[in-house]
């Protein structure tokens, strides 16, 4: 240690003796609770910490309002995909029965030519037997 900052024992007990009188001091100088100076820094603390919670519930209500709202727009989307789904479906019915429709309609043709074409073949293989009898 050296010896110019603290001369011997005796000083540096003396030293130490007096920062524990000024702290004690200190800590008797403090306002007590109920001193208007620190029931108002008191009043100041709750009032920010309020005002705190009143944004925090504010922001929660702004994003639970936002998820409803993308659910809602989600839910609506969803939606309109199966309505365009099932009308569709719905066009695609009316095409294939359209269209089994006209092949029915094409084989009923296709039978009634065929049905005249036999009827034509039978005449005349009738009429050549006729001529060759």
């Amino acid at each position: 240690m050296n010896s110019y900052k603290h001369g011997n024992f005796g000083e540096r007990l003396t030293t130490a003796a007096n920062a524990r009188k000024v702290a004690f001091e200190r800590f008797r100088a403090r306002p007590s609770m109920d001193d208007p100076g620190v029931l108002e820094q008191h009043a100041a603390r709750k009032a920010v910490a309020v005002a705190r919670e009143a944004r925090a519930v504010e922001r929660r209500a702004i994003r639970e309002t936002e998820a409803v709202r993308q659910a809602a727009e989600q839910a609506a989307r969803v939606a309109e995909q199966r309505a365009r789904a099932v009308e569709q479906a719905a066009r695609e019915i009316e095409d294939a029965a359209r269209a089994a429709a006209l092949d029915a309609d094409k084989k009923s043709r296709a039978l009634a030519l065929a049905a005249e074409q036999k009827a034509a073949r039978d005449a005349r293989y009738a009429a050549r037997k006729a001529r060759r009898r």
